[in-house]
């Protein structure tokens, strides 16, 4: 089911009114960063100017960078399905006119779009900030540190996947706890790749619809 739900969502995350959606949220999820970016060069000049150390622009720019970049690493894949999580009764009830036009489904509104947003968010931040000393412990194995976070990040994308789709559809059963998990280790896999993981979330959602609807209704 989960390969065939992944298939499917493929062609959904070109469809016209998915596309707008990608862009809104990556234009938001790029400003977020840009403007951390901003806020943390600032913080280095500050810092510079106080302390009274020399390397001018240069050293201040070195370090943003390095910064930015292991947030990068650390925050992207939190930072970007938060921002799904806000359009995403908008960007499943694509999907769902695109490839299930009969089903009847109940509009979760913004108030909670919001609240999904902050609860992925918290749940990606946290679980992963507490996995951090594993991470650096595991570097020396070459592959722990990967696994780890797929595992980990499987159940939380999981979750996060389920969480946009389920309540719409108040009536159905659950996705199955097996398949949430391998639903988010296909979507933690995604992260993974760059230039992939642009689209990531967006076909993270498609997913998730494909599994809830795609073997519960014909």
């Amino acid at each position: 089911m989960i390969l065939t739900a992944a298939l499917r969502a493929f062609p959904s995350i070109f469809q016209r009114a998915t596309l707008r959606l990608l862009a809104k949220t990556l234009a938001l999820t790029l400003l977020l960063f840009a403007l951390l970016g901003a806020a943390l060069w600032s913080g280095f000049h500050a810092a510079r100017l106080a302390l009274g150390w020399g390397g001018g622009g240069l050293a201040e720019a070195s370090a943003t960078a390095i910064v930015l970049v292991a947030a990068g690493w650390l925050l992207f894949r939190a930072t970007a399905m938060a921002v799904m999580g806000l359009f995403a009764d908008d960007i499943v009830a694509a999907v769902e006119s695109a490839d299930y036009p009969h089903v009847a489904a109940r509009p979760v509104g913004w108030a909670r779009s919001v609240r999904l947003a902050l609860a992925s968010l918290g749940r990606a931040i946290g679980w992963n900030l507490l996995a951090l000393p594993a991470y650096i412990a595991l570097l020396v194995t070459g592959v722990g540190t990967i696994g780890l976070f797929l595992a980990l990040n499987a159940i939380l994308l999981g979750r996060d996947m389920a969480d946009m789709v389920e309540p719409r559809h108040p009536a159905l059963p659950p996705i199955p706890r097996g398949s949430r998990w391998l639903m988010g280790l296909v979507s933690a896999l995604l992260f993974l790749v760059p230039l992939v993981n642009l689209l990531a979330p967006i076909f993270s959602a498609a997913m998730a619809v494909h599994m809830l609807l795609g073997r519960k209704t014909r």
